[in-house]
């Protein structure tokens, strides 16, 4: 018999913002735990973005954020010898985790002076649809396209993706 799962850490709000997706953010951004550093970068990349566009730097983040969650992924799935590309719905959670891992690993790669300018670059990008990590979401939903007529076997049940793959297009 199997041993319990583990349990999830349960994380306090951030202090400013008083939101658990900008704690998440934070601790995603967190490099050698030294956390009050990223929360600096954070708070920072939100106050230039609030000069730049006039708009409050937490709603940017939050329209970054959504802009870049993908609602389908694909996995490899093996099947009698043969490994297939099936596409798989996200779970919520790790549709928000996918989406600050690329908006961090991107803003990181640009080339501005500061990880708080590169940061907020990186977001109003990203807020506006464009930039690369919604990049990145694109080029997930056109492997997505070419693997859409594959059948997925979940238990007994056999079904076709094609229908969350076309509503998630509209």
């Amino acid at each position: 018999m199997r041993k319990k799962r583990a349990g999830k850490n349960s994380l306090k709000p951030d202090p400013k913002f008083n939101d658990l997706l900008v704690e998440r953010f934070i601790n995603s951004i967190m490099y050698d735990g030294k956390k009050s550093k990223a929360r600096f970068l954070v708070y920072k990349a939100f106050e230039i973005i609030e000069d730049r566009a006039k708009k409050p730097g937490i709603e940017v983040f939050k329209k970054a954020l959504n802009n870049t969650q993908p609602v389908i992924e694909v996995r490899s799935r093996r099947v009698g010898g043969a490994t297939y590309q099936v596409p798989t719905e996200v779970r919520p959670e790790r549709r928000t985790a996918l989406a600050m891992r690329w908006i961090k690993t991107y803003a990181r790669a640009r080339n501005e002076k500061s990880m708080s300018l590169k940061l907020a670059s990186e977001l109003l990008s990203a807020s506006n649809n464009e930039g690369s990590a919604v990049k990145k979401k694109k080029i997930l939903i056109k492997w997505q396209k070419q693997t859409k007529h594959l059948l997925i076997l979940n238990g007994d049940e056999i079904f076709i993706f094609n229908d969350i793959i076309n509503e998630w297009e509209k």
